[in-house]
Order: C-alpha cells, then structure tokens, then sequence
C-alpha cells in the first residue's frame, strides 16, 4: 500500500550538533505508528517537520494529494479565540462536520465557554485535543497526548482513538497508552530511525537485541583494530605496498571507530536512605477535610507501614494532592487525627517543579550554590558527577533552570530529591515528562528503596510496577484502599477511576443532608469520656522517643556486626546476635504501638 506520507533522509543540525541523521518515518492509511526515543532525540521536532512546521536542513517529503493532516502541540496557541469552542471550530476544513466540535467539547469535560487566557494546562490540552479530533483527519500527529490529563480522560482518548479511521503518529510516555494503540513502532536513537512493524509492547525487547549487537560489533571492530596495530608492529616490512595499503585500513578503521556514535549513557539513579524510621508511619482515623461545600476527604482512616507503597488515584479536582499534605501533616483536618511515626525524614517531588527558580543555574540547584560539592546522603560528590549520573552534560552547570526542557526539569528534580535522606518519598506526579528510559531506572529504585512511598500518578503502567496497594477516590471525598496496582483495583472494584461529578448549583451534593433534613446520628459526634494521664503514661510518653532510638541503634549495630565476617569468625556469637537482634526488633514495635497511643490518648484528653 503506497504511503500517505513519507518523509526520508531527514537531516537537521542544532548547534552544530547533529540532531536527526537520515531518519525516516512512512505512514500509510489507517496506520497507528509510535515514535518513541529518549528525551533530547528530537522526536517533537521530527514530528513538526512531519507537519510541515519546521524545515530541516535537508529532506525528502511526500504527501498524498488531498490527504489531511493534524498535529497536536504540547504547547497549544489561543492567541486570538475568545473561546475554547472557537479555538476547536477554527479548526475544522471545509465539509467537516461542525456539530462534531460541540460533541467533542462536551465529552472532553469542558463548556465551550472557557476563556482560553485564563484555562489550566488540563483544560488547555482537551481543547487542544478537540480541536484536531474534530475534522477526523487523514493523519493524525499526537505529540504527548496525554500530559495533564487524568485518568478518566485518558481512557475516553483511548477508546476515541481507536474508533477513528485516521492514521496516527504518537508520542507519548505513557506505556499503557501506547501499548493499547500502537501497531507499528519508530524508534528515534542518536540521530537515525529504525522501524518495527509491531507495536509498543515488542519494543523493549527487539531495542535491548539491537544494542546488544551494537555492543558485539563494537567489540569485533576493536578486535580487529588491535590486530592490524599488531600486524603493524611486527609485520614483514618488506612488503611495502602492503603495509601502505593496510596502514590506510587501519586509519579507517580508527575513524569508523572514533565516529561511531556510542549509545548514550544510563541514568544512575539512588535514593540517600535516613535511619530507619518507626514500624508505623503515618496512622489517620476519621480524617476529614471540605473547602466549603467541596467534601476532599470524608472519615478516611488509614495505617501506613514501613515499607509499604501507596498510590493515590482519582480525576483531576478529587484532591489527590490535598489528601497527600493531610498524610504528611503539611495540612491540618477539619477531624480526626493524623499521626505520623518516629524518625521519619520525609522528601517531596512536587507535581509543578514550583520550588526551582527559573533564573538559577542547574548547578546551584544541586549544591546550594557557593560549592562545587552536592551532599548524597552524608557523602560529598562533585557537581559534575552527580550531573552525569542524571545525563547532563558539565557544560550545562550554568544553564539556568529556565531553559531546561520539561524532561530534563523532571530529572533535576529527582536528582535534587534524591540526594537528600529519607526513609520516606512523597511523589507527586514523578513520571511528568519522562522519557520511558528514565521511567524504568525510577521504578527499579523505587523497588530497591527501604523506606516508604506515596506515589500520585495518572500513569498506570507505573502504577502497576510500583505500588503495592491502590487509594481510589470515589467521589463525595470518599477514599477506598485495594491491595495491589492500578489493574488490581479494577479486578476488585470492578470498574477504573470515574470522571469527577460538577455539583449544578442549587442542588444537593450527593450523601449530604438536603435543607432542613436532620442530619444522620453517625455525623453526631459521640461523647468523649475525658480523663488524665497517670504518672506512668506521662512517663512513658516522655520516655519512650529515647528508647525507642538506642534500640534502633542497637540494632543497627547487630545488623553491621552481623554483615561482615562474624559467622565465619564466631558462629556462637553470629547465633547470639541474630537472636537478640529479634528481640529488639520485636522491642521496637511495642515501643512504637505503645507510644502512639499514649499520643493518642493525651490529645483525646486535651480535646
């Protein structure tokens, strides 16, 4: 079948650095194509040069006569629509069917009537969406569809997709998302395409075969330079002409060698991990929190454990972030109590990368400025270094953090957060902008990380890999824990995470008491029955912190005792340690359980 677009021998040069080498991209009539690479390997501007928006330094490109084409920006332009509708109908060609926009616009979640001076990236990117939906076109060009949209969002775009005729061209870090839609893949490594007529799913094996005989071929060639350089050195020499011609296919060979282009580096992600906080960490009971007739959390109780790893799920305005800062104390309820464990050193990634200042240079960032020395956990690294493991290069050190792409915003964030102690990560939309590289060099720290987790995502791929329980909103700030990721709260719920519900005024939010209906007994609440603390509860609630700490200490010393050669040395003693250091850790947790109820009790008191 002849292509409705092709576009080959693509070159383009940014600053003298080769961006796109030789790279092609065919896209034939109903074809669903990925383009995928690591952030920084041009597929946005591979794709707008697809579009026609950018002009390479040179290429070949061909269009079907009369076939349409749309392309999705990640930055859309309002300027000049007084409206959302108006932005998605200007798109719209002749025959197309107008009342499609309207359609669009209501299932997207919007009114038509939004300012688009005054819309948030969410709002923004639905009517981005609508707007190259509307004329169904003959291709279509997605250019990360999916950011700022939530999960309900999500899944209705899948499902639109797929009952389109268009073809499509994708790129997006959601491996969901194009696992479900994709059926041939572009991969875009170090300048050049190579394709696989498979979707995403085949990807990551048939690319770790493709560097693997990358790897090999690079070897054979240093091989067999290593053979000519010999041959070189103790070769018959009188063979003059010989030796002239295989002198030139050595220089040959040094320059195939020095211009290959090597596979870009790894990043190396590690958590700095604080002490080891208590056995529980945070403990909520009958949590509530309303900004006015807006209920975010409703009798929510909850216990987290060391170790565990939460996802927090729900449609944009549910208050998933909101929930995150009741649990970690940065909020106080409306009622109930929340109680946080025992040395806990928290670290939080924010969702909007807010706390970097756009003027400060990248380096700074990391140190702190004044230094050229970043503090990993308790061990000082230089700058530079500490760069490399999160692929920057050192002549970035005094980019200012303005200029950075969102990718690269993401992983300066991840490698300031980590570097700090913690026994607990607070993520807040951590996979933003990654590219799918990065997102599995997370997902292994995350696996390897002692401590506990929050994880906000709309990402349920990611969610799957890291979580070990689901916390779903379910609307009127009700919350509900499932065991397992995001596909094992579908298996038990039965259903994925519904839009959020517009209250229309004058009527009476669900699970509220309508004007003038009493109120139920259960948001009565009950009578407290107040007393004192007795001398031993004060003194143990004085006490206990310090116990609690020179038994962690304890055992920290058994563990390091234990870790070396100390079975092969003593067995006897090797026995003694591993039995007392059950013993303290069985210490530790009545410890913690006693303390915290002693808490409890005194604030139920002071109440």
């Amino acid at each position: 079948m002849a292509p409705l677009l092709h576009l080959r021998d693509v070159a383009l040069t940014f600053g003298g650095q080769p961006l796109l080498e030789a790279a092609e991209i065919a896209v034939s009539a109903g074809e669903r194509v990925c383009l995928v690479g690591r952030n920084g390997s041009g597929k946005s501007t591979l794709l707008k040069i697809v579009a026609g928006l950018v002009e390479a330094d040179s290429a070949d490109r061909f269009v079907q006569p009369g076939c349409t084409v749309r392309y999705l920006p990640q930055e859309p332009d309002f300027t000049g629509y007084r409206t959302s509708l108006a932005y998605v109908e200007a798109g719209l060609g002749p025959g197309d069917d107008a009342y499609r926009a309207q359609y669009l616009i209501d299932e997207l979640g919007l009114t038509g009537q939004e300012d688009p001076a005054t819309m948030s990236g969410g709002e923004s990117r639905r009517a981005a969406l609508a707007r190259v939906l509307a004329p169904e076109p003959d291709i279509l060009l997605l250019d990360e569809p999916t950011n700022h949209l939530d999960l309900p969002v999500i899944e209705w775009l899948e499902q639109e997709l797929k009952s389109l005729r268009s073809a499509m061209v994708l790129i997006s870090h959601d491996r969901r998302f194009l696992t479900s839609l994709s059926r041939a893949t572009i991969w875009l490594d170090r300048g050049l395409t190579r394709r696989m007529d498979k979707g995403f799913g085949e990807f990551e094996a048939w690319r770790d075969e493709v560097l693997a005989q990358e790897e090999l071929d690079r070897h054979k060639l240093d091989r067999k330079i290593a053979r000519e350089e010999d041959w070189l050195r103790y070769g018959v020499s009188a063979r003059r002409t010989r030796n002239q011609r295989r002198l030139g296919e050595l220089h040959g060979l040094r320059e195939q060698r020095r211009t290959a282009r090597n596979v870009v580096g790894s990043v190396k992600f590690e958590a700095s991990e604080a002490q080891t906080s208590g056995k529980l960490v945070i403990e909520a009971v009958d949590v509530a929190k309303a900004y006015g007739d807006n209920v975010v959390v409703k009798s929510l109780s909850l216990r987290v454990a060391r170790g565990d790893r939460i996802g927090i799920v729900g449609p944009n305005g549910a208050g998933k972030t909101t929930l995150i800062n009741l649990l970690t104390g940065q909020l106080a309820p409306d009622s109930g109590k929340v109680k946080l464990g025992v040395s806990l050193n928290m670290v939080t990634l924010d969702q909007r990368r807010e706390s970097l200042d756009p003027s400060t240079p990248l380096g700074d960032v990391l140190t702190g400025g004044g230094s050229d020395q970043v503090m990993v956990g308790d061990t000082p690294r230089h700058v530079i270094a500490y760069m490399k493991d999160f692929l920057f290069q050192p002549i970035q050190r005094r980019t200012p953090v303005g200029a950075l792409s969102g990718g690269e915003r993401g992983r300066l964030m991840l490698a300031r957060a980590l570097a700090k102690p913690s026994n607990l990560l607070v993520l807040d939309e951590p996979t933003n902008d990654l590219d799918l590289e990065t997102l599995d060099l997370l997902q292994e720290l995350l696996a390897d990380y002692q401590g506990t987790v929050l994880l906000v995502s709309h990402d349920r791929d990611f969610i799957d890999r890291v979580v070990s329980a689901t916390l779903i909103s379910d609307g009127d700030g009700v919350w509900t824990e499932f065991a397992g990721g995001y596909s094992d709260m579908i298996a038990q719920r039965g259903r994925g995470v519904g839009a959020k519900v517009r209250v229309v005024a004058g009527k009476t939010p669900p699970g509220e008491p309508a004007p003038g209906e009493p109120a139920s007994a259960a948001a009565t609440p009950a009578p407290v029955n107040k007393r004192k603390l007795s001398f031993n509860e004060k003194h143990a609630l004085e006490t206990l912190p310090k116990r609690i700490e020179v038994l962690q200490a304890e055992a920290a010393k058994l563990s390091t005792a234990m870790a070396g050669d100390l079975y092969t040395r003593d067995p006897k003693l090797f026995a003694k340690a591993t039995t007392r250091l059950e013993e303290v850790t069985r210490e530790i947790g009545q410890a913690e359980e006693r303390w915290l109820a002693l808490e409890m009790l005194q604030e139920e008191i002071g109440a």
